[in-house]
């Protein structure tokens, strides 16, 4: 009987451990990996890397003066060596290091090993990234970071630069309007694009940027945004009224880039320029940002009069994207499909947005329309997204690259009080007044009468 007891004393404490342990990598991915995982693979990785590495074809034949050092000294068997791997440096979320690569091997060489590292380490993924000639950079993530999102606190915002979701090696995904002026976003019902969306309006929201927003659906997705917005059109025939007026603010930009451009003799290299970015801070105008959601109602039409207001609208559309990176007007567009079906210029357009972002779409040719021109490879990543996991998108850009990414979770009530609170950031642009939306006015509850008491009655 003291057997058992004894046995049961140091079995006990030993299950309860191991459930407890088992329940936080469930529930609470990020404390179990700082508190087990992290010691577990770093000590895995400390005693098995010159295995892992010639395991994976990663070793090089040492050099002469290696070979004959190690002879001299001892009596060892001439080994290939790995590459030389740096500190490693533990992370929230995993580890890093970089290594520096032999004479002869590539970046791409240690990426195809990405797979078989993970599992020679235990940990969830591998990353290669490179960094310089000669060394690149090992990101292990411990754990699924899309699961449950949680934000970098160093996310490398800025003027025009909004840290909106987070990639899967861990790391933010920021749009930069400066760098990807024009991008294409699509995504299903109920798959995160609206989300998105807010992300993008309230990170602007605070930055001395104009918000312009089509809305074909009666405004109900950016009709909350009111506050902060420069204009708004929730209709196509107030859209054909809205983008000819950003058209002409478009030209009269280049005029004044134009003016500037009056080189006159002995102005110095620093004065020259062929964008706003390159004109006096004084004279510099504010940058707009062009919000179009559901693109297919603009190419939507009943009749012969409808017809020709779309060419108009898509035109102007065109020329915006064609020409208004230089004069600081950007475009962001969101549907659910963009393809050839929707009419003429479609294909044109998609052509001009250079960024691209894929959440849940319905179908394969929907996700060939988003990625299938840039990074073919991604669309199968964009149709392999499941239903209960909204946000999560595949990113890419004209470079051929892309990542998965997940927008983490911002109420509708939140985004708006943003927009209210940073509603005095609105830009002066007169030409756009007469698009500025109507800002309903919280009417005051009245205060609830007192109770009077009721009467004691015999």
């Amino acid at each position: 009987m003291s057997d058992w007891t004894t046995l049961l004393e140091v079995v006990g404490p030993l299950a309860a451990l191991g459930g407890g342990a088992a329940y936080t990598r469930a529930r609470h991915p990020g404390v179990y990996w700082s508190t087990v995982g992290l010691p577990i693979s770093t000590v895995r990785l400390l005693g098995s890397y010159g295995s892992v590495m010639e395991a994976c074809g990663l070793t090089v034949q040492p050099s002469r003066l290696r070979v004959l050092a190690v002879r001299a000294t001892t009596r060892r068997e001439i080994r290939p060596v790995p590459p030389r791997r740096g500190i490693i440096r533990p992370t929230a979320t995993g580890l890093r290091l970089r290594l520096r690569l032999a004479p002869g091997q590539e970046p791409a060489d240690v990426a195809a090993s990405a797979e078989r590292l993970r599992h020679a380490w235990g940990v969830h993924a591998v990353y290669v990234k490179d960094v310089k000639p000669g060394v690149v950079e090992l990101r292990l993530v411990g754990f699924d970071v899309l699961r449950d999102v949680r934000m970098p606190r160093k996310a490398g915002g800025g003027l025009l630069k909004v840290p909106v979701a987070l990639r899967e090696d861990a790391t933010a995904f920021v749009r930069d309007y400066r760098s990807v002026p024009h991008q294409l976003t699509l995504g299903a019902t109920l798959s995160g694009k609206s989300m998105y969306l807010r992300h993008l309006v309230t990170g602007l929201a605070r930055q001395p940027v104009a918000l312009v927003g089509i809305d074909c659906k009666r405004g109900v997705e950016l009709a909350p945004f009111a506050p902060r917005l420069s204009a708004l059109a929730t209709d196509p025939q107030q859209a054909a009224e809205l983008l000819p007026v950003l058209v002409r603010e478009m030209e009269d930009r280049y005029d004044l880039i134009k003016a500037r451009q009056g080189i006159a003799p002995g102005t110095p290299n620093e004065e020259i320029t062929s964008d706003v970015w390159g004109l006096p801070e004084h004279q510099r105008p504010f940058p707009v940002v062009l919000f179009v959601d559901e693109v297919a109602e603009l190419f939507l039409i009943a009749t012969k009069k409808d017809e020709e207001r779309r060419d108009e609208m898509v035109t102007q559309l065109i020329r915006l994207a064609q020409l208004g990176r230089a004069a600081g007007i950007y475009l962001e567009v969101c549907g659910q499909r963009f393809g050839a079906e929707l009419g003429k210029g479609a294909t044109m357009l998609r052509a001009q947005l250079t960024g691209r972002v894929c959440h849940r779409v319905n179908d394969e040719a929907s996700a060939k329309m988003a990625l299938g021109d840039i990074a073919p490879e991604a669309v199968h990543a964009a149709c392999a997204i499941a239903p209960e996991m909204p946000g999560l998108a595949v990113a890419g850009d004209t470079s051929g690259g892309w990542s998965r990414i997940r927008t983490p979770f911002l109420s509708l009530a939140d985004a708006a009080g943003v927009c209210r609170e940073s509603a005095h950031l609105v830009p002066d642009l007169p030409e756009l007044d007469p698009f500025r939306p109507a800002v309903p006015v919280r009417p005051i509850e009245a205060p609830a009468p007192p109770l009077t008491p009721v009467p004691v009655t015999e």
